[in-house]
């Protein structure tokens, strides 16, 4: 089976919603924080970001494994919320993802993400990937930011 990437369509994001909140149980539990954005956003909340940015989808034999969303601004392509179902990691559909999300905007000159400092499995894919850390943030005691972009040459 040959995975589907392709843009999200209004009636998916129920479906993504649930992923996402799925996805994020694995990073709360390393910043011990359940209160974190992926895991409260409502679906309203999510509807207006469809309506402000690209998100994609992933569908291996019909059902969603992975979805990304991103928006451009001033030539910068802001990438968030990637996450693949846990039982499809490690096979190569985030890095598919990332390929996928950077080339709808293959206009831009700049792509930004970002992740939290204990991510490992973050960190190593957007190493992979050619980004590089140009920021950190302390958001509390138990969280820091860690910002990366790639600049196209």
């Amino acid at each position: 089976m040959e995975i589907q990437i392709q843009p999200a369509l209004l009636n998916d994001l129920k479906q993504i919603l649930q992923l996402q909140k799925d996805c994020y149980q694995s990073e709360a539990k390393i910043y011990d924080n359940f209160d974190i954005p992926p895991l409260t956003q409502s679906l309203k909340s999510l509807e207006e970001d469809f309506n402000r940015q690209t998100i994609l989808k992933a569908e291996l034999g019909g059902k969603l494994v992975a979805s990304v969303r991103a928006f451009r601004e001033n030539g910068t392509c802001f990438i968030g919320r990637l996450i693949v179902k846990e039982d499809f990691q490690n096979r190569g559909i985030g890095r598919k993802m990332m390929k996928a999300i950077e080339a709808v905007f293959s206009d831009c000159y700049r792509y930004e993400l970002f992740t939290g400092f204990k991510s490992v499995k973050n960190l190593n894919l957007y190493h992979k990937l050619g980004y590089r850390e140009f920021k950190r943030h302390k958001e509390n005691e138990k969280l820091t930011i860690v910002f990366f972009e790639k600049i196209k040459r």
